[in-house]
């Protein structure tokens, strides 16, 4: 094995125990909450919680509504047999920026104060709750992409947060994850086929993906793909 692969298959796993990690963190017992509010919509339920008492009720009502808006498009788009039940809090002992896990997303207070206009962080995390792989055998840069990808799709106010997809650069690579890969992801499915990392999402979560669906969805490898894009990165 050579340096690079070396050196991507420890970073990979020093993300996979990052992810870990943040999972165990969203699951752990919500502790002090300041305020539960259930609220349900069409068939969904958001409970949230919050132990920041300087939770701006803006922000918090901002949060809800972005929940009701664009988990019902996830869940049709991707996964109709997604959880119906859904938790939030914004936690002050969590010191990251969101986790999810098990049906529950944490927020970080701290997030929540400086970047206020990130709204759609939501809908990243809520879209792995739709995403519902388990113990999937897919990449995790997939898994991040496709999430990015969604927030790309469905998110309701990426410019007000300043969010939006990186244009290529050379030192860029398709599994460098979350908005490189998400864009990466906007051009398959604009430019090559339509409706493939919906397939690809269903596959990880069906734990039939294989390196090989890119080439049965597409014609070409993902390494094919990636000299595609780089010639041709508009989108």
């Amino acid at each position: 094995m050579n340096t690079r692969n070396l050196n991507q298959n420890f970073t990979r796993m020093k993300k996979i125990l990052l992810i870990n990690v943040a999972a165990l963190l969203a699951i752990l017992p919500f502790t002090q909450a300041k305020s539960q509010e259930t609220v349900k919509r069409n068939g969904y339920t958001l409970t949230f919680l919050n132990n920041y008492a300087e939770l701006d009720p803006k922000l918090k009502t901002r949060l809800i509504e972005t929940f009701f808006v664009v988990y019902p498009k996830l869940a049709k788009e991707y996964n109709p047999k997604t959880l119906k039940e859904v938790v939030f809090s914004v936690d002050t002992a969590y010191k990251g920026v969101a986790a999810t896990a098990a049906g529950k997303v944490s927020f970080s207070s701290v997030w929540m104060k400086t970047h206020p206009e990130d709204i759609d962080v939501v809908t990243h995390e809520v879209m792995h709750i739709v995403q519902d792989y388990g113990s999937s055998v897919g990449p995790w840069w997939v898994t991040e992409g496709i999430a990015d990808y969604a927030r790309y799709q469905f998110g309701v106010d990426n410019s007000g947060a300043g969010w939006s997809l990186p244009e290529l650069k050379p030192s860029h690579h398709y599994d460098n994850s979350y908005r490189i890969t998400a864009r990466f992801f906007a051009y398959i499915d604009q430019k090559v086929k339509k409706g493939a990392i919906r397939a690809v999402d269903k596959s990880l979560r069906d734990h039939t993906y294989t390196a090989d669906i890119w080439k049965a969805l597409t014609g070409k490898t993902i390494d094919e793909l990636w000299a595609d894009y780089q010639k041709n990165p508009a989108i």
